[in-house]
């Protein structure tokens, strides 16, 4: 995936849009942002996978993480999971799976019904401190996601709506649904240099014109954005105080330094050995 530079627009009290991509879809999965292009830019966010699924459901494998957290978020349909603890459920529409994988975890899911699922899984890097720490996994029902107007607050605090998920740093991640016409403006806290949105439905105006499958970043700077919804639209919005260390990217683990990922990946052997010993793998 390469960085679509965004083409010039007159910069005022907004945030203009400096790059927007497509990303590249493998069937019904389009990846946004990887570590060597968006997430570069973006972190602590460095991954973002948009899903779109119509069909039969499907059981996904159990695969591991470490020094990252994942959120998932759950648009429409449902999905299965199998959480590290071998724990089985579904996450409805509306409902978010937490993971913060620390030194090495194991999970995974798939999809729970026939029909159409869409929803997003973003990764998040850790600091020091935390990428080789405890795992922490938490799922949210759609009831205990917080909302302040058109905004479901997935991580983080905005206006009056606060998430119950302790953030690994400051940021804040939101989804939101606007009707044709409607404007909504999202005005960040100040440390909140890193800014960016995914549409997952509809048509947007920010003030450029943003679709269905894109992903935008905005400029580093404090300011607000407004967006209009051209038509019925859902979209997901990040914002966080910059990621101040390196990404040391594996294949599925991202840390801050070549040390950290080796340590990483041992634990995930040592995970894997034990699920066979279990007989789960």
């Amino acid at each position: 995936m390469t960085l679509a530079l965004a083409k010039s627009s007159t910069r005022g009290p907004t945030r203009a849009i400096t790059h927007r991509t497509r990303g590249r879809s493998h069937g019904p999965v389009t990846r946004l942002m990887s570590p060597s292009d968006f997430g570069e830019i973006l972190k602590p966010f460095v991954f973002l996978d948009f899903f779109d699924h119509e069909g039969a459901p499907f059981n996904g494998l159990l695969h591991p993480h470490s020094g990252i957290a994942t959120l998932t978020y759950i648009a429409e349909g449902a999905v299965t999971y199998i959480d590290p603890d071998n724990v089985r459920g579904v996450l409805p529409a509306g409902g978010i799976e937490w993971m913060q994988a620390g030194r090495g975890m194991r999970h995974g899911g798939g999809l729970d019904q026939t029909g159409r699922t869409r929803g997003f899984q973003l990764w998040i890097a850790l600091s020091p401190a935390l990428e080789l720490g405890p795992t922490v996994s938490i799922f949210q029902a759609p009831e205990d996601v917080r909302e302040d107007g058109p905004a479901r607050v997935l991580l983080g605090t905005y206006g009056s709506a606060s998430s119950a998920i302790e953030s690994p740093s400051p940021i804040n991640y939101l989804a939101v649904r606007l009707k044709a016409g409607e404007r909504w403006r999202y005005v960040p806290p100040t440390s909140h240099t890193v800014l960016w949105a995914a549409i997952a439905a509809g048509v947007l105006s920010a003030p450029e014109e943003l679709r269905y499958g894109e992903l935008a970043a905005f400029e580093p700077s404090s300011e607000s954005v407004e967006f209009e919804a051209l038509v019925d639209t859902e979209f997901v919005l990040g914002s966080a105080a910059p990621h101040e260390h390196e990404l040391v990217a594996g294949y599925y683990s991202v840390h801050t330094s070549p040390e950290a990922l080796r340590d990483g990946e041992r634990h995930i052997s040592f995970i894997r050995q034990r699920l066979i010993q279990a007989g789960r793998l």
